[in-house]
């Protein structure tokens, strides 16, 4: 009997997928540790932050796919209907279905047991595969995510795996078989190593600066608009967008009209599967709810990626609240903390324009300092699919 974890990945080949991202479960390790071999993969911080990663990579062309574990679901409802359900971009989401399989963890009960009810009732096609021969309807289900650029979730009983060694019975049990050979053990490639080195927290404080703003975010994005040109900017949602929209509108413009929090994954997304400079123009509420990705924009470190942290201090969408960096967050300090090796702080033209320009060969954070304020503005007069289709033709396009 084939393993079904090489059956699954010989599917996978089979309909072209060449991006994934994962968060590890126990119940299916050795998959992914095959998966990490045989794909491109992305080790995730958080499962939300993975939607908008595989978001950037499906705008690139990409086929994305992404393994979780049920409680994870929790964290990527929003994302998936606001980002990638209302863009229509493809995303094959498998999930290692516990709380319902000789599961030892009370924890694990509430959701995996309501998870097929909460996928209906969000509107997310799902399957459940029971067994490797679920498998041939999985493989069908697979090819109309991309055809038709939908969601669909495999819910994958831990039952399936048992198959591996040995063959399941009709309770469930595994009957007695013999250990699986060490060769069917692959082992996961190491991760590339950090883009920014140690420094003790110490030596942060010493060379943290405080600079007054000066400018509004409209005042920056418009000293900022020259070097948008021709490259992919992912943008913020809310006021950031229309104001961009404004100053700056070009079909190579990605503009968020939902997900907060996702600007930075979908702009590493983008980075990663494309030649093009991507620049991402993000804020500190933004930052705040996933502030992990840029742990993972520092595991890559992609040379083509900038991203601008547009920090006046509060949520300007919805009323001008103070976020956590008015009073005791400096997010120059967390990206360099993530390892991020090159960072800036500026809040004047020329500092903000010395760090916008020259020549990197690894990731850029500019923490830009700004005074509070939305230019108030009508509403990007684009919808999700025209912004979707203007960006890929633009990163389709040879370099």
């Amino acid at each position: 009997m084939p393993h079904p974890e090489n059956e699954l990945i010989a599917i996978l080949e089979k309909q072209r997928i060449d991006f994934t991202a994962s968060l590890p479960c126990e119940k299916i390790k050795v998959l992914l540790e095959k998966v990490k071999e045989v794909f491109f993969h992305v080790p995730l911080t958080r499962e939300e932050e993975g939607v908008g990663i595989c978001a950037g990579a499906a705008l690139s062309g990409k086929r994305p796919a992404i393994f979780v574990q049920s409680s994870g679901i929790g964290n990527m409802i929003n994302a998936l209907l606001s980002l990638t359900g209302s863009y229509r971009l493809p995303l094959a989401i498998f999930v290692s279905q516990r709380g319902i399989y000789k599961e030892k963890i009370a924890a694990q009960f509430p959701m995996g047991k309501r998870l097929p009810m909460i996928l209906k009732g969000a509107g997310i096609a799902h399957s459940i595969v029971g067994t490797s021969a679920d498998f041939k309807n999985l493989e069908k289900k697979l090819a109309q995510v991309y055809g038709d650029n939908t969601i669909h979730a495999f819910l994958l009983s831990p039952a399936i795996w048992e198959e591996t060694c040995g063959i399941v019975n009709t309770t469930g049990q595994k009957d007695n078989a013999p250990a699986c050979p060490a060769s069917t053990r692959m082992t996961a490639p190491p991760y590339l190593p950090l883009a920014g080195g140690a420094v003790r927290a110490g030596e942060l404080d010493d060379k943290r600066t405080y600079q007054k703003p000066k400018f509004t975010r409209f005042e920056i994005l418009t000293l900022t608009a020259p070097y948008l040109e021709s490259k992919v900017v992912v943008c913020n949602l809310g006021f950031p967008s229309k104001e961009l929209f404004r100053i700056k509108h070009q079909s190579s413009n990605f503009y968020m009209l939902g997900s907060m929090g996702m600007a930075t994954p979908i702009g590493l997304g983008i980075a990663l599967m494309s030649d093009k400079k991507v620049v991402v123009i993000d804020g500190d509420g933004s930052l705040l709810m996933n502030p992990g990705s840029l742990a993972t924009a520092a595991h890559f470190s992609p040379g083509n990626l900038m991203i601008l942290g547009i920090d006046n201090g509060s949520y300007g969408s919805t009323g001008n609240q103070p976020t956590l960096t008015k009073s005791c967050v400096d997010l120059e300090l967390v990206a360099k903390g993530f390892g991020i090796k090159s960072t800036y702080k500026v809040s004047g033209r020329k500092p903000l324009l010395d760090a916008l320009t020259g020549h990197h060969e690894n990731l850029r954070f500019i923490h830009i300092l700004a005074v509070p304020g939305n230019k108030d503005l009508p509403d990007i007069p684009l919808n999700y699919i025209e912004i979707k289709k203007q960006v890929q033709d633009f990163i389709s396009r040879p370099q």
